[in-house]
């Protein structure tokens, strides 16, 4: 077995656990190839106790890898995403983070999760993307032109407004005067779109929502399509350029430039523990059921 190990160590003494990580994967029979950035701020930091400059790296993956480990937060998830892209490698998403909707594996039980994996005690949850294309192309926009979470385009450089026309498998929809627009995945449900008020989305579900931000009309509402809709989004404005984002990924875009959004033809795989599922993450990151007034 080969394990792919990518990290970016932005929290607080996640040290502690990527040596526990490593120190339960060297016990089994598998190959460990540590991302070569990752692999230097390992050596660097006090707290790590062993040398593991040993490891072989890599800058990028192929079909080799079995399964692919994420050591951060969602974030970091994010950003492992634009490693295994359309590879079909299982993610298996450590939170040493904070909320972690897709990195659901707890850090205070690694061990015992990582045995888990090892004895292929775990399920699969697929998660679909969207990709886009751009009229006229863009050089900013390059072969990473999916997301896992979520497309928004937003206003740049002005406090004005934007305009977004929008267009559904080519019928017009609406002309959304706001600060911007996002079009998220189900697993997208749960980021930047519920904070603008869209809905929860269970990750099963074959759709995508479309979600204003700040809307200086306020009859515009977050809308739920199929996820085999093909969204137009065109963005005017005072300005000469807009923002596009897809998850972490900033381009700057001219105005009147069409984008072009659609389900990617592929997915990510999210490894998933016996006693984890979508409705409990629900539960416990959102607090749901419990009575806070004590």
């Amino acid at each position: 077995m080969k394990i792919g190990i990518y990290g970016q160590f932005y929290h607080k003494n996640s040290e502690k656990y990527i040596q526990l990580i490593l120190d339960a994967l060297q016990k089994e029979d598998v190959e460990i190839v540590i991302e070569e950035n990752f692999l230097s701020i390992i050596n660097e930091h006090q707290d790590i106790t062993k040398n593991f400059s040993g490891f072989e790296t890599f800058k990028k993956l192929d079909e080799s890898y079995d399964l692919f480990f994420s050591i951060g937060g969602d974030g970091t998830i994010l950003k492992s995403v634009t490693y295994v892209g359309g590879l079909n490698i299982p993610i298996v998403g450590i939170n040493t983070g904070r909320l972690g909707f897709l990195s659901t594996i707890q850090k205070e039980k690694i061990t015992e999760s990582i045995n888990l994996i090892m004895e292929g005690n775990y399920s699969i949850s697929e998660r679909g993307l969207l990709t886009i294309t751009t009229s006229p192309e863009s050089n900013e926009i390059n072969s990473l032109n999916f997301a896992l979470n979520e497309v928004a385009v937003n206003r740049k450089n002005t406090t004005s407004m934007i305009k977004v026309e929008t267009l559904v498998n080519n019928k017009y929809l609406n002309s959304y005067w706001s600060d911007g627009l996002i079009v998220a995945t189900p697993t997208g449900s749960t980021g930047y779109s519920l904070s603008c008020g869209g809905p929860v989305i269970d990750p099963s579900t074959n759709s995508v929502v479309i979600t204003p931000i700040a809307p200086h009309n306020l009859t515009a509402r977050p809308l739920v399509l199929p996820d085999n809709s093909t969204i137009s989004l065109k963005v005017s404005g005072r300005g000469e350029s807009f923002l596009v984002s897809l998850d972490s990924r900033i381009a700057t875009l001219k105005n009147e430039t069409t984008i072009i959004i659609k389900k990617a033809d592929f997915t990510i795989k999210l490894v998933q523990l016996p006693e984890d599922s979508f409705i409990k993450t629900l539960r416990k990151k959102l607090l749901w059921g419990e009575d806070k007034r004590n």
